[in-house]
């Protein structure tokens, strides 16, 4: 199993080189940041820094979206960091919440989602696309590679990752509904002609490594009101009870209301008073290594290829360096 590190690009910069730093001598192989140019710095600006100061760490957005950039303007900069670096970034890509709703914009359409994937990676890859209507190719790339990996939850979405996506990332670590989503990729995979086995799957959440559950819970239930977000889109399109989401995703946002986008992603987020402790257990991955380790092997057998950690609270390097002492060891 492969291990990430998501972080947001906070202020300074500098700190979040250190962390990817600090996680790919812990053995982490992937560095991943958000990506809402509103809310924290441009991410793209810091890569080449993390690239610059680590020698096998891949790097990208987990997610970007068709809506902020051009699709060129996006291709032809993972392409130039591939260039300087060799061939180190990964293109995660979603529909676009903080990033479009913050800056007064609705998320982008699933048709669009898929067809930035083709782009995007052809361009970056320096094979001809058509980009509004107009042929276009980047001509200086040469030996480019971006693997692009799909972010989602709902059917639709799902079955776009598996017909278009190198990967899918599902941002939440629940057992249950890890196999429920994977099982629903691949099979959208192999009904494209695809092998559903060649879809990179990765699983994100937070981690927090300690005895004390109550302030690990604490300091990870914003991750339950985040996932809220996209579980409320799918309930207002599908039904609660429609039967083309699990009630296990969907059942717990009965109380949500509203969301404070200046707090998301972060411990102090007042909008996640309604995530239940449930919630946080299923979805993150708390208490002791040991603990961490148990449900690590579960996802691994599920087909999980690699778990990202999300480390948006108060033990930031203890979680890297535990991961890096025991976790990661015990999964390679």
């Amino acid at each position: 199993m492969d291990f990430g590190l998501v972080l947001q690009t906070d202020p300074p910069a500098s700190e979040v080189v250190g962390l990817m730093r600090r996680a790919e001598r812990n053995g982490f192989g992937y560095g991943w940041t958000f990506d809402s140019a509103v809310l924290w710095q441009e991410p793209f600006v810091i890569y080449s820094r993390i690239l610059e100061h680590t020698t096998k760490l891949r790097v990208g957005p987990m997610v970007t979206n068709p809506g902020t950039r051009t699709w060129e303007v996006t291709a032809s900069t993972f392409a130039t960091l591939n260039d300087m670096y060799g061939n180190r970034t990964v293109c995660g890509i979603g529909r676009g919440d903080s990033a479009m709703r913050v800056a007064g914009r609705k998320p982008n359409t699933l048709t669009r989602v898929g067809e930035a994937i083709d782009t995007i990676r052809a361009l970056a890859e320096g094979r001809e696309a058509v980009v509004d209507g107009t042929p276009v190719r980047i001509p200086w790339v040469k030996n480019g590679r971006l693997p692009v990996w799909m972010a989602a939850y709902g059917p639709k979405a799902l079955a776009l990752a598996g017909q278009k996506a190198d990967g899918f990332i599902l941002q939440l670590a629940d057992p249950y509904l890890t196999e429920w989503m994977v099982k629903a990729v691949r099979a959208a995979a192999a009904e494209a002609g695809r092998d559903p086995d060649s879809v990179y799957i990765c699983v994100a959440a937070p981690s927090y490594v300690g005895d004390d559950l109550a302030h690990a819970r604490e300091q990870c239930r914003w991750f339950g009101g985040m996932v809220g977000n996209h579980v409320a889109d799918l309930v207002a399109k599908y039904g609660e009870h429609s039967g083309m989401v699990p009630e296990a995703l969907t059942a717990y946002i009965k109380e949500r209301h509203g969301y404070d986008y200046s707090h998301h992603g972060r411990a102090d987020n007042p909008s996640t008073d309604f995530v239940p402790d449930e919630i946080v257990d299923r979805f993150c991955l708390l208490g002791p290594a040991e603990a961490h380790i148990e449900k690590l092997q579960a996802l691994r057998e599920l087909g999980v290829d690699q778990f990202a950690v999300y480390a948006m609270h108060d033990a930031r390097e203890a979680v890297i360096d535990a991961y890096g002492e025991k976790v990661i060891p015990a999964l390679r």
